[in-house]
C-alpha cells in the first residue's frame, strides 16, 4: 500500500494547483466579458452556460497537458498562463467573428454561444497539442 500511494502528495498538489488555475481563469474570464454569465445562468440562460462551460473546457484541455508533462510547479503555472492567454485571444477572435456576441448571449441565442464554445475548445485542443516536452 505504501508504494502505490507514494505519488499521493504530488497528485494532491497538482490537483489543487489545477483547481486554482481554473478558478483564476474563470474569475478573469468573468470580468473580461461584457455580460454577467453567473446572473444569466442563475436566470436560466442556456447560452451563457454553454459559452462559459466551453471556455472553461477550452482552458482545461491544455491545462491537463501542462500538468501531465510539467517538470515543476513553476513550469506548470507558466504553461497554464500560456493556455489562459490563448483562451483570451480565442474569445477576442469570437467577438470579432460574431458581432454583438455579449448581447446575443444575454438574449439566449444558442448558436452564438455554441460557436464561442467551439472556438474555445478548438483553441484549447490546439494549445494542448502544441505543448511539447
Amino acid at each position: 500500500m505504501t508504494i502505490s500511494m507514494a505519488g499521493l502528495p504530488a497528485f494532491l498538489l497538482y490537483f489543487c494547483l489545477g483547481l486554482a488555475l481554473i478558478a483564476c481563469f474563470a474569475s478573469i474570464y468573468l470580468k473580461f466579458t461584457a455580460h454577467d454569465e453567473i446572473a444569466l445562468i442563475r436566470g436560466g440562460n442556456l447560452s451563457a452556460a454553454v459559452a462559459l462551460g466551453g471556455n472553461i473546457a477550452g482552458f482545461s484541455i491544455p491545462l491537463e497537458k501542462a500538468i501531465s508533462q510539467a517538470a515543476s510547479i513553476a513550469d506548470c503555472v507558466l504553461w497554464g498562463l500560456a493556455a489562459m492567454l490563448i483562451q483570451f485571444a480565442a474569445y477576442g477572435v469570437a467577438r470579432w467573428l460574431i458581432p454583438d456576441l455579449s448581447r446575443k448571449i444575454e438574449e439566449d441565442r444558442l448558436p452564438s454561444a455554441a460557436m464561442l464554445a467551439v472556438i474555445a475548445v478548438i483553441s484549447g485542443t490546439l494549445a494542448a497539442a502544441s505543448m511539447t516536452e
